[in-house]
């Protein structure tokens, strides 16, 4: 009887190998061993592709190079630096040039000067047809995913700005660090037109420096020009209007000024003088008129007049005659008195008036001078600006022609160097890119890889020991199989199934098995031949031993061993121990085996039965049938059905001593073999051991595991076994 044990025990298995899940570096470098002709292949591929598109497909180009220089400490002939100004000296204005070099506008002219639009290398349209190329096969699978669009035929500005734009992307420009040289490079399929086309674009980039200062300076003695002429206009028209007021006023002087500010004084003077002697006759009237009723003692007394004074004394004697004289002579102080003050007060009014006409006349020409003097100040200040505007005028004419450029040659180009394609480069990335490409395959059909290839594979997936490796037989058909076995005893299969016996013979030394069962996950693993070959190999050692068909569902032994068709099978013989009822359709055993000749075993075929297969083997007859056939066979193989398909092995296995369970090589899968384990663990059968079927040697030595994996997997095992 089978050992009852926990399904995945194996001696020797490393748990912490398994949960370990750190990248195996020596498995990795075994797979990439193993699909060494694949990487190799595709390598050399590569090497190949990337041969050809180096020597053949590329077209080669060159790289002309123009070194130059800016210029910054240029002194100009004549200095006009306000007026136009150079390339400063800063970075950013070096990147400016750099740029301005590749614009669109130096390109064109470049275009225009060497007429690369009819050249086919930037004019695509002059291009010659050409054959095959990836370039065409893109463009051609583009079209038929694309809706197709009417091909409109270019103008000639379009293809004038593509082909500026073609050679803008080969000319390119760079700056030394640290210095003021940089440098024009040009990379076209002719080392003699990109040598051209740097040198042209060098002189054109200088041309258009000193057209740009030229026309600057051009604007700037256009823009003098006017100005001076405005200048001179102004000029003309202050000295005419200082001309117009001196000629108004020609006594209008500082010194005049200063006479009339004289003379002012001279009569303020005056009339101070005539007031005061006014005011005095003022009040030597306002006395006599004061004393004018008065007796003739007190008006003599107030004036002060001798005559008066003189008669006052008669007429105070009454004397009329000289009372008269008194009267007269009063009455003509009187009136002298008072012409007295009119005389004054006329002389103060006449100064008053010559005063008040110099000061008009001061004020007046006063303002006419501040009027001239501002003019003069005015005409002055434009006659500065008109000479200085003059100066720059002539300067800038003369400069018109002889400007110089902001940089200079340093080094024309010669001849292009070649630049591409680099064909060491080319190659060596072809062979890394292919190389690449080959273990992205090989890692990639490694990782969805799903069956089993290896034993060791199978052992470190299933945890169980992997006691068999059987190779393909090379013979077609099932009956031709049996024949092979027979007739090629020393062949690769036959040691294999030979490998498998001792495997399965001395799993348990103690007590070697007798009854051996064979499952599998699905039908077509080769569960069936192996069988067959594993019953052959045991009566090789000159025991009975006794094949039976568990498949009593699909009955395949019919296939292998059509004579036997007619005989009865292992129902009749079950039933032999069956009850009453059943036993009129019984045989015995020696009834029921079929003894092919050239395997020298006994085969019990399998029968079709009305009753479900599971409950059959499930009987006490079965049990009693199994009990019966030890004592008579020193082996008994029972081929049994599918694991997944049906549960007629479960319920077999408790009645084998030992259990192989085959898996077919690169078929099954690796849940299909670990589900039918586990359900087998399930009902606490332990499988004995593995054996991987139907190895395919050129498959192996396809997937690049060479010949170290058993047998006939290489040119080693085909010398030494008689296939």
């Amino acid at each position: 009887m089978s050992q009852i044990t926990a399904p995945f025990d194996r001696p020797g298995y490393n748990q912490a190998a398994e949960d370990d899940d750190s990248i195996d570096l020596m498995a990795l470098f075994g797979t990439l061993w193993r699909g060494k002709w694949i990487i190799l292949g595709l390598s050399a591929l590569g090497v190949l592709l990337a041969g050809y598109y180096a020597f053949v497909a590329a077209t080669p180009t060159y790289r002309a190079t123009t070194q130059m220089a800016l210029v910054l400490d240029q002194s100009p002939i004549i200095d006009i630096e306000s007026v136009m100004t150079g390339v400063s000296s800063d970075t950013s204005s070096l990147n400016t040039e750099m740029e301005i070099i590749r614009s669109r506008e130096l390109v064109s002219r470049l275009v225009d000067e060497l007429d690369l639009t009819q050249d086919p290398e930037f004019n695509p349209a002059l291009r010659p047809a050409t054959g095959f190329s990836l370039g065409k096969l893109i463009g051609g699978i583009k079209n038929l995913v694309a809706a197709p669009e009417l091909e409109e035929e270019l103008s000639p500005a379009e293809i004038r700005n593509g082909v500026v734009d073609r050679v803008r992307a080969v000319i390119s420009t760079s700056i030394e660090r640290q210095s003021y040289i940089f440098s024009i490079s040009a990379v076209t399929g002719s080392p003699v037109k990109s040598a051209l086309m740097t040198n042209t674009l060098a002189q054109i980039y200088q041309d258009d420096q000193i057209a740009i200062k030229v026309e600057g300076t051009q604007t700037a003695a256009v823009w003098l020009s006017a100005r001076v002429s405005e200048l001179r206009t102004e000029l003309e028209e202050g000295q005419n209007e200082i001309n117009d007021l001196r000629s108004r006023n020609a006594m209008v002087s500082p010194e005049a000024m200063i006479a009339l500010n004289t003379q002012s004084v001279e009569l303020a003077s005056q009339q101070q003088a005539a007031e005061l002697e006014l005011e005095r006759a003022q009040e030597a009237l306002a006395d006599i008129e004061a004393v004018r009723a008065e007796d003739i003692a007190a008006r003599a007394l107030a004036v002060n007049d001798a005559q008066l004074r003189s008669i006052a004394a008669t007429a105070a004697a009454g004397d009329a005659a000289a009372i008269a004289r008194f009267d007269r002579r009063f009455q003509q102080l009187l009136q002298q008195a008072a012409g007295t003050r009119d005389q004054l007060a006329l002389r103060v009014s006449d100064l008053q008036s010559q005063i008040d006409r110099l000061s008009a006349q001061f004020d007046l020409q006063g303002e006419d001078l501040i009027k001239i003097q501002q003019l003069e100040r005015e005409t002055e200040a434009t006659r500065v600006l008109y000479e200085t505007f003059l100066n720059r005028l002539r300067e800038t004419s003369v400069q018109i022609g002889i400007q110089q450029a902001d940089s200079r040659v340093l080094s024309e180009a010669i001849k292009g160097n070649y630049v591409a394609p680099r064909k060491g480069v080319i190659l060596v990335m072809g062979l890394m890119l292919g190389a690449m490409l080959a273990a992205a395959i090989v890692l990639g059909r490694e990782m969805l890889q799903n069956t089993f290839r290896t034993a060791e594979d199978l052992e470190n997936t299933t945890r169980t020991s992997v006691i068999g490796q059987i190779p393909k037989i090379p013979a077609k058909g099932r009956i031709p199989t049996i024949a092979y076995l027979a007739n090629k005893p020393t062949s690769a299969a036959a040691e294999a199934v030979r490998n498998l016996r001792t495997s399965v013979l001395m799993s348990n030394i103690d007590s070697p098995p007798q009854v051996i069962m064979m499952t599998s996950s699905l039908s077509a693993e080769g569960k069936t031949t192996t069988a067959i070959a594993l019953s052959q190999n045991l009566a090789g050692l000159g025991k009975r031993v006794l094949l039976i068909e568990g498949d009593i569902r699909r009955r395949t032994f019919s296939a292998y061993f059509p004579e036997a068709l007619k005989r009865p099978g292992v129902l009749s013989v079950i039933a032999q121990f069956g009850k009453e009822d059943d036993r009129s359709k019984a045989a015995t055993l020696d009834q029921a085996v079929f003894s092919p000749s050239d395997l020298h075993i006994d085969v019990l075929m399998g029968e079709k039965s009305s009753i479900n297969a599971a409950d059959v083997f499930a009987s006490s007859a079965f049990s009693d049938f199994m009990k019966a056939a030890r004592a008579e066979y020193d082996y008994i193989i029972i081929d049994t059905p599918p694991v997944l398909l049906v549960s007629d092995a479960r319920v077999i296995g408790p009645h084998a001593d030992a259990i192989i369970y085959v898996v077919n090589w690169d078929k099954t899968t690796k849940t299909q073999v670990n589900e039918g384990l586990r359900q087998l663990a399930a009902v606490n059968l332990k499988v004995t051991g593995l054996a991987l079927t139907q190895i395919d040697p050129k498959g192996m030595q396809r997937y690049g595991y060479g010949k170290g994996y058993g047998y006939g997997y290489g040119g080693g095992a085909a010398g030494y076994y008689d296939n």
